[in-house]
C-alpha cells in the first residue's frame, strides 16, 4: 500500500532537519542535524518477534479545534504532525475557502514490542481486529476556578480556588448541569465513518441540561487506525445577558475543549497474544496560530525531563551532541524573532548575539577552550532556574508561572533545570562539534526506521505544544509536570478510584494540599486521570485565556513582556507587507522598510471602528465571535530578484489568512488595499461597505 503523503511538503524535509525538530528554518540559516535518531537504518523488525507488550501511539495527542464544515482531508481538516519538524499542513494554508479554520485531526496506531522492548511493528486491520473506544470530556464548568499553579511552594504560593458555578449544588446535580460527558464512543474497522456523518460516532454531551455540545468525533483511515476529529471551538453562555467578565472563569459558560482515554483491543485474526493495549490519551485544545515556529520550550521537554527524573529514562552520557540537545534551543529562540518584536531587539537589550546567523551559529558549535568564554556570555544572558534572582532581563523575555508575585524569581520564565543543565555543560565545552548537512529527505513516517516511529510520535504530537509558562498555559497546564499523572514515560494513567460521574469533590477552596493529597476519600487531582481533568484546569471559555494573554506591559518602559507568541503571536509581518517586499517595482529602499516592519497581531480586537472606548474585557468578549479571523504565521520564500535587498533572508515567516474585525459588516476577509471586483460590489451587501 502506498504510503500516506497528507502530511508532505514539497521534497520533503532534509533528515538534518527532522533530526533538529527545529521545524522548517529560514533558507538563510542552515539547520544542524540532530542525531536523535539513526540515519539510514534499516526499517526492520528485530530478531524476537514474539510480541510482549501493546500499546497506543502517541501515548498522549494532541487535537486542534477548528468550525471548517468541510468533510474532505486538507481541505477541512488535516492530521496532526507525525514527524518532529514537519508541519503538519506545508503549504500553510490552515483555513478553508470560506476562510473557516481547519481541524487538527489526531490518528492513533497500535505499536507491538518483545519483552525487550523493542519495537516490532505496527499493528493494523491486516492482521487484527482493532476495537478502539475513547471517552473524552469537557469538566470545566464543575472544577475550580484558576488562581495560580499550585506546585510552586513558597517561590510563588498556589492561590486557593473557588469551585465554577458554586451556586449548583450537589455533586449530582452538578454532574448533571456542568461536566459535557459523551460516555464512551467505539469504533472499528477500516475507513469507518469516513465522512464523519454517521451520528453513532459523534462525541455528543449535554450542558445545562439544555445544550447539546459536540466534543468531536470518530473515524478509521484505510489501515484500521484511529481517528479523533475536536470540535468546533464555539463557546456559548447557557445564560441569557451574561458577558464574559474574567480571563478565567465565567459562569454559566461552556466550550468544547475536551480530553480522555484511548483505549484499543486487539484480536489477532491467525491467532495471537491476548494482550492488554496500553491506553493513550487525547486533548483537544485551540489552534496554533505560529505551526512553523516551535516554542522555547515545548511540552515534550516538559515531560521527558521528568521520565528522567522518574529514573523512567535516562539522560544524555558522555559528551552532547551539539545538533540533537544544543543547536533547537539557539533556533527557537531565532525564530521568535518573527512573532514578538521583544525578541527582535534581543541584541539591543540583553547584548546577545543573532542566533539566525550562520557564521554566529558555528561560532556556538565550537567546543574549543579559546572559545569558552564566549559560550559562557551567552549562557550568561539565559535565565538560570537554579536562582533565587529575579534576571528580569534574560532570555526568553516570557513571563513566568509566578507572574501574581513580584518579587517571585518565578515571576519570569524559567526554562527546566534539565535543559537548563545541558546548557551549561556546552559552555563548558562538554559537547562534539557534529554539524553535518546533508541526510536522506524525511518526507512522512515511513521514512523513518521502524524502531523509532513510536518515540517521533511521541515528540511530533508535543513538540509544538508550550512548556509553560503554566499560568495556565495556551493548551495544557502545570498538573503534566508530576509522575503522579502518569502510568509511564508520557502515558496518562486512567484512574480506578474515582466517581464515574467525572466530579471530583475537593470541598469549597481547591488548595495545594488538596491538590496532591485529596481530601476525606477523594483523591488528589495529581494524580491517575479521568476524562476531562487535563483540560478543566484551563481558562473557560478558551478563548478569553488563550487571547487575553498577549503581552504584559510593566511600568518600566520596553521591553514589553511576551506569553506564548510561538502559539499566540504579538507582532507579525503581514501578508499586505510582504507582497509590498516582494515587488520588484519598489525600491529597494523601500522593500526594506516593508520587511522592518511588525503590526499587532491582535489589532482591532479590542476597538473596532468608532469604539475607542473599547476595554479589556470588550476585547475578551469578541474573541468569542473573532477567534477564527485570526491570521497564522506560516513560513514564504523571500525575493530572489537581483533588485532584493540583501537583509532580507530567504525564508520569511508571513501572517495569512486574517479575516476581518468588523462583527457588523462581516466583510470578506483578506482584501487589505484590494478594489472590489463588479461581482462583489453587485453580490455583497457588507462588500458596498467597505471599512
Amino acid at each position: 500500500m502506498a504510503a500516506d503523503n497528507s502530511n508532505r511538503p514539497a521534497g520533503g524535509i532534509k533528515r538534518r532537519d527532522f533530526l533538529a525538530t527545529a521545524g522548517l528554518a529560514s533558507m538563510a540559516m542552515p539547520l544542524m542535524a540532530r542525531a536523535a535518531f539513526a540515519q539510514n537504518a534499516p526499517a526492520t523488525p528485530p530478531a524476537d518477534t514474539a510480541i510482549a507488550r501493546l500499546a497506543v501511539y502517541p501515548p498522549l495527542g494532541i487535537c486542534r479545534v477548528g468550525n471548517s464544515t468541510n468533510p474532505k482531508q486538507g481541505e477541512g481538516w488535516f492530521l496532526a504532525p507525525e514527524v518532529p519538524g514537519l508541519p503538519a499542513l506545508p503549504n500553510g494554508d490552515y483555513k478553508d475557502g470560506d476562510q473557516r479554520i481547519k481541524k487538527q485531526v489526531q490518528r492513533f496506531r497500535v505499536y507491538a514490542f518483545n519483552k525487550a522492548g523493542e519495537v516490532i511493528r505496527e499493528v493494523t486491520a491486516a492482521e487484527a481486529r482493532i476495537e478502539w473506544t475513547v471517552h473524552v470530556a469537557n469538566t470545566k464548568a464543575a472544577w475550580y476556578g484558576f488562581n495560580n499553579p499550585l506546585d510552586n511552594g513558597e517561590a510563588a504560593p498556589g492561590l486557593p480556588g473557588q469551585p465554577r458555578n458554586q451556586f449548583v449544588i450537589g455533586n449530582d446535580k452538578r454532574a448533571e448541569m456542568l461536566v459535557i460527558d459523551p460516555g464512551p464512543r467505539s469504533i472499528v474497522g477500516i475507513g469507518e465513518n469516513g465522512d464523519g456523518a454517521s451520528p453513532a460516532y459523534d462525541m455528543v454531551g449535554r450542558f445545562w441540561k439544555k445544550l447539546d455540545i459536540k466534543l468531536g468525533h470518530l473515524r478509521t483511515d484505510d489501515r484500521g487506525r484511529l481517528l479523533v476529529f475536536p470540535g468546533d471551538g464555539v463557546s456559548q453562555s447557557a445564560v441569557p445577558n451574561n458577558p464574559i467578565s474574567n480571563f478565567s472563569d465565567n459562569d454559566g459558560w461552556q466550550d468544547d475543549w475536551c480530553d480522555g482515554v484511548v483505549q484499543a483491543k486487539v484480536t489477532f485474526t491467525g491467532g495471537g497474544p491476548n494482550l492488554e493495549v496500553e491506553n493513550g490519551w487525547v486533548a483537544c485544545c485551540g489552534p496554533d496560530f505560529a505551526p512553523d515556529i516551535p516554542p522555547f520550550i515545548s511540552l515534550y521537554d516538559v515531560i521527558n525531563d521528568l521520565n528522567v527524573e522518574a529514573g523512567w529514562t535516562q539522560p544524555p552520557q558522555g559528551k552532547l551532541s551539539f545538533q540533537k540537545y544544543i543547536y533547537p534551543l539557539f533556533h527557537r529562540l531565532a525564530l521568535m524573532d518573527w512573532v514578538a518584536a521583544a525578541s527582535n531587539l534581543d541584541q539591543g537589550w540583553i547584548r546577545i548575539g543573532d542566533f539566525s546567523d550562520p557564521a554566529y551559529m558555528k561560532r556556538l558549535a565550537d567546543p574549543s577552550p579559546a572559545n569558552q568564554t564566549f559560550r559562557e556570555g551567552v549562557l550568561a544572558a539565559i535565565r538560570d532556574p537554579n536562582s533565587e534572582d529575579q534576571q528580569q532581563y534574560k532570555l526568553p523575555y516570557m513571563p513566568g508561572d509566578g507572574i501574581n508575585y513580584s518579587a517571585s524569581p518565578l515571576r519570569w520564565f524559567k526554562m527546566p533545570k534539565a535543559q537548563y543543565a545541558l546548557l551549561a555543560a556546552w559552555a563548558k565545552g562538554e559537547f562534539e562539534n557534529d554539524l553535518t548537512d546533508g541526510a536522506p529527505a524525511v518526507v512522512d513516517l515511513d521514512s523513518i526506521p521502524l524502531s523509532e516511529r513510536p518515540e517521533a510520535l511521541t515528540r511530533a504530537a508535543l513538540e509544538p505544544c508550550s512548556g509553560g509558562a503554566f499560568h495556565p498555559g495556551v493548551e495544557l497546564t502545570w498538573p503534566l509536570r508530576h509522575k503522579e499523572l502518569y502510568r509511564g514515560p508520557f502515558r496518562i494513567a486512567l484512574s480506578t478510584a474515582r466517581d464515574p460521574s467525572l466530579i471530583q469533590d475537593l470541598g469549597l477552596l481547591l488548595t495545594p494540599e488538596k491538590a496532591f493529597q485529596g481530601h476525606g476519600k477523594t483523591p488528589p487531582a495529581v494524580a491517575p486521570q479521568m476524562p476531562g481533568d487535563l483540560t478543566r484546569w484551563m481558562g473557560l471559555p478558551w478563548q478569553c485565556d488563550a487571547f487575553s494573554c498577549q503581552q504584559v506591559v510593566f511600568s518600566n518602559d520596553f521591553p514589553a513582556a511576551t506569553w506564548w507568541p510561538a502559539l499566540l503571536p504579538i507582532d507579525v509581518l503581514p501578508q499586505l507587507y510582504y507582497d509590498k517586499l516582494m515587488d520588484k517595482d519598489l525600491a529597494p529602499a523601500e522593500r526594506l522598510k516593508f520587511f522592518e516592519s511588525r503590526v499587532a497581531w491582535s489589532r482591532g480586537v479590542a476597538g473596532i471602528g468608532y469604539h475607542a472606548e473599547a476595554s479589556y474585557t470588550d476585547g475578551l468578549n469578541q474573541m468569542i465571535y473573532l477567534w477564527d479571523r485570526m491570521g497564522f504565521v506560516v513560513s514564504r520564500p523571500g525575493p530572489t530578484d537581483a533588485g532584493r535587498p540583501e537583509a532580507i533572508p530567504g525564508t520569511l515567516y508571513v501572517e495569512v489568512g486574517r479575516g476581518s474585525m468588523d462583527l457588523f459588516l462581516d466583510q470578506p476577509p483578506n482584501r487589505g488595499l484590494t478594489p472590489l471586483s463588479p461581482q462583489q460590489t453587485q453580490t455583497s451587501p457588507a462588500a458596498r461597505n467597505p471599512t
